[in-house]
């Protein structure tokens, strides 16, 4: 008797549900659509979110790249960014290929000076020491290397560069890869830039520094227009003409 009760009013249930034509497979695809909406929404989320920010930079900073040294205008500085060091203290594969670009505008005539921004976050392990080495081991007059010490990411040495150093006008030196965001950063901060391809277009883990890169273009949209933090260091104001005595 009971179980005739209870079979009873699952019919019942059943054809209520039947009348107002809701039937058990039509609510599971109303779940399914609800599952792929909120799919969507996210998907458009990530897109406008992350997507939009850095195809702007991107697209932004691909104004003034140059390769050919004769089309390239002439600044009072370049700016050369660190790459990392190998384990014997000597500049990365990727970081001499941008000291030697910058040494080839020093001695095209197209800037005075050279400054060197990158990591000195201890005393064993400082990039632009050695990337002033490099440089004037390949003729550079030492006075005319300039060093920020506090370079430890592109948005710091962006920063530092107007703010601590004083930079108006520069020659960005990297790779191609990198320079999209780096001028971008650059212009934010008022500096007069233009892009000079250091290098090559492929190094080994390039698909890393690809990946990498799609992110950081993203923040870079973010700290250049909205949160605008600090950098990790800042300091005092440097003179370019007499850090080194010149």
């Amino acid at each position: 008797m009971e179980s005739s009760v209870v079979g009873a009013g699952s019919m019942e249930r059943q054809r209520s549900m039947t009348e107002r034509g809701v039937t058990p497979s039509s609510s599971g695809r109303t779940a399914v659509w609800r599952v792929g909406l909120l799919l969507l929404a996210i998907a458009l989320g990530f897109l406008l979110g992350a997507v939009a920010p850095a195809a702007w930079v991107f697209s932004s900073g691909r104004e003034g790249v140059y390769e050919d040294v004769s089309q390239l205008p002439a600044m009072p500085v370049a700016v050369v960014f660190g790459a990392g060091l190998t384990i014997d203290g000597k500049p990365s594969l990727m970081l001499a290929d941008r000291v030697d670009a910058a040494v080839e505008l020093y001695k095209a005539g197209k800037v005075r000076r050279l400054l060197m921004t990158g990591d000195n976050s201890s005393a064993g392990y400082n990039e632009v020491a050695a990337m002033k080495q490099r440089a004037v081991s390949q003729g550079v007059p030492s006075e005319m290397v300039n060093l920020d010490y506090a370079g430890f990411r592109t948005y710091d040495s962006c920063y530092r560069a107007r703010a601590v150093f004083g930079v108006e006008q520069a020659i960005l030196v990297t790779q191609r890869y990198h320079l999209p965001r780096a001028l971008y950063l650059a212009r934010s901060f008022g500096i007069e830039a233009v892009g000079w391809v250091a290098g090559r277009d492929y190094y080994p883990e390039q698909e890393y520094y690809d990946l990498r890169e799609f992110a950081a273009l993203a923040a870079t949209w973010y700290e250049a227009n909205i949160t605008r933090p600090q950098p990790r260091y800042l300091g005092e104001p440097v003179d370019l003409e007499t850090q080194n005595g010149a």
